[in-house]
């Protein structure tokens, strides 16, 4: 399989975009790989990149984008944050992605027992570990947990329910985050140019679930 070209590139529509990750989950879970030649896809790419997509996930080691959509170089735009939330850089690196670089998919993938996520519901615990950073961190996630949260229920990442339906709801707000706080992906949106699509990892079966 050889790398995007800008050729190949302007043929991809947005369901076609999303087709690809959905056909290489598919090989990934069944453990077939693509036939790639990363060497030559280095070659192909030198001078230029034309990725399909940009996938927003998370920065856990078992997610990798590449991976888990079995894709090769040149073919999406990886974006990583713990707990993959929406900031003003991220937006800007989307923009770049698809209004510049032409890609036609972005994609936000939470996945099942996020480390992040767990650190929200814990945030207490967090707290008193005395790292400043990762506590501005976590408490992102806290106005969902409120939203989320029912009476009484437990707030705790042992409650394996809650943390479920943080993840999706997560994904969830990050894709309106995306369509409100950007104009230009928005646009592009309504224009039909790009699709906006939320989807979640199993770490346990490997397999991607689309929202």
């Amino acid at each position: 399989m050889k790398a995007h070209t800008y050729e190949t590139q302007l043929t991809i529509t947005p369901e076609k975009a999303l087709n690809f990750l959905k056909e290489g989950n598919q090989r990934f879970v069944n453990n077939l790989k693509a036939n790639r030649d990363l060497l030559e896809q280095v070659n192909a790419t030198r001078e230029g990149q034309w990725p399909f997509a940009v996938v927003l996930s998370c920065i856990d080691s078992r997610t990798s984008a590449e991976l888990v959509f079995d894709q090769g170089l040149g073919d999406i735009f990886s974006i990583r944050i713990a707990g993959n939330f929406v900031n003003q850089d991220i937006l800007g690196s989307m923009e770049f992605g698809c209004n510049v670089a032409g890609s036609k998919l972005v994609v936000v993938l939470g996945h099942t027992k996020c480390g992040a996520l767990k650190g929200g519901l814990d945030a207490a615990q967090i707290e008193g570990m005395g790292m400043d950073n990762l506590n501005h961190l976590v408490d992102h996630f806290d106005l969902t947990i409120k939203e989320i949260i029912e009476e009484g229920e437990e707030r705790s990442s042992k409650n394996s329910s809650l943390l479920e339906r943080l993840n999706q709801q997560n994904v969830k707000n990050a894709i309106d985050d995306i369509r409100k706080q950007s104009s230009t992906l928005r646009k592009l949106e309504e224009e039909g140019k790009i699709k906006i699509v939320g989807a979640n990892y199993d770490v346990e079966t490997g397999v991607v679930t689309w929202l």
